[in-house]
């Protein structure tokens, strides 16, 4: 094989830097190739570990480079430098400075550097394997995606203890925890009323974590963070159908997406803290409710897409339809007919708000016997129309 050409290729194709030794002596340097420069002798440096092939090899914790033996030659493919951070000015110097570029080659290089693709260390461990099975014709150890390098992880873990230091001399420190858990307690009981004391009489100064690199995006994120948790700690061991929690919060998210300011972002999740508290209060058990009756309500509130009936929700709780009946009747003041229309005109109203289905679409997907049968139900039951239900509830 041509492995000049081969790794010349490579390049052109992916722009991540590869050169190719012979010996431990450069046959080509892409980098080289570009600034016309001599190739540099500094691969000899490497704290190689011959039984380790492919190897991940670093010159400092900033800059990565793998390296590729090739069974039965005396050829090494070294790929990188990679960065998984932007490339700054005091990265471009300490990069020059460890291969002893000269000083008039620093703009060249410094453009050179900034177009290299940003790449993370478990993708840089696909390229290095995918270039070993081309080169060796077998596949490389999967070890080596599953291994974090000890630089990574001794970089973190100063990262880490160098912000919780500044954050113990700022009095900077995360405090939302015990927020949070009362919160999501209200919210898991379905206490409307209580939740909305908590968050008006409530005036700590939430000191949440950074978690992206511009405002927006961070309150995007903790938005995503706000509906996971009460999804996993309040939602569903609250009561709350698991596959319509997971699709609320599939909306939810994509509508936080589409937001472009802080402001928005924040009201969206008041609303969305208190539409789950309000679902969790439909979902507790009554006060003078049954067993019997509780679980037929929770059976028809997760079958809305099912044309049920009387006789199915009874055999639910393996009771008579006339049995039943009777108890609706006497528990809740309604028919166990006039229970599952309302729970599906109630699911109506969220597909209506969160999703761009046509009412053609929502009256099959909810077994009503049409669509003028349902927009009949609905306006009778709310006052208005569903499409004028729509535009009021997708204006907020």
């Amino acid at each position: 094989m041509d492995y000049v050409a081969f790794c010349k290729n490579f390049f052109a194709a992916t722009s991540i830097p590869i050169s190719l030794l012979k010996d431990s002596v450069p046959e080509y340097s892409a980098f080289g190739e570009l600034l016309s420069l001599p190739s540099q002798h500094h691969w000899e440096l490497w704290p190689m570990d011959e039984r380790q092939n492919p190897a991940f090899c670093r010159l400092s914790p900033d800059f990565e480079y793998g390296r590729i033996h090739v069974d039965g030659t005396d050829y090494d493919v070294i790929l990188g430098p990679i960065f998984s951070v932007p490339v700054t000015e005091q990265l471009v110097r300490q990069f020059i400075r460890e291969l002893m570029i000269p000083f008039g080659y620093r703009e060249q290089f410094t453009e050179l550097l900034g177009s290299i693709p940003r790449t993370s260390h478990y993708q840089f461990a696909k390229h290095l394997m995918f270039l070993y099975q081309c080169l060796n014709q077998k596949e490389a150890n999967d070890e080596l995606l599953h291994k974090e390098d000890d630089h990574a992880v001794q970089n973190r873990n100063q990262h880490q203890l160098d912000n919780i230091m500044d954050a113990m001399e700022n009095d900077d420190r995360h405090n939302t925890y015990y927020f949070e858990l009362e919160m999501f307690q209200y919210v898991k009981e379905g206490n409307v009323e209580k939740l909305k004391k908590f968050l008006i009489d409530n005036t700590l100064l939430l000191k949440e974590g950074k978690i992206a690199h511009t405002p927006i995006r961070q309150a995007k994120n903790l938005f995503i963070s706000a509906i996971t948790k009460i999804e996993m700690l309040a939602a569903i061991p609250g009561g709350m159908d698991i596959e319509k929690t997971y699709q609320l919060v599939d909306l939810y998210i994509q509508e936080c997406e589409q937001l472009q300011t802080i402001e928005e972002i924040n009201a969206l999740q008041y609303h969305m803290v208190m539409d789950f508290c309000q679902r969790l209060s439909e979902t507790q058990m009554p006060e003078g409710v049954s067993p019997d009756v509780y679980q037929c309500m929770n059976f028809i509130r997760s079958h809305t897409n099912e044309p049920i009936g009387v006789d199915d929700v009874a055999a639910h709780v393996h009771r008579s339809s006339s049995y039943m009946m009777k108890c609706f009747k006497k528990e809740l003041g309604i028919h166990i007919g006039a229970f599952i229309t309302r729970c599906k005109l109630e699911e109506a109203k969220s597909m209506l708000t969160y999703s761009d289905r046509t009412l053609a679409e929502i009256s099959n997907y909810l077994c009503f016997s049409s669509q003028s049968y349902f927009q009949n139900l609905f306006k009778k039951q709310y006052g208005i129309t569903p499409m004028q239900y729509r535009k009021q509830t997708q204006k907020r």
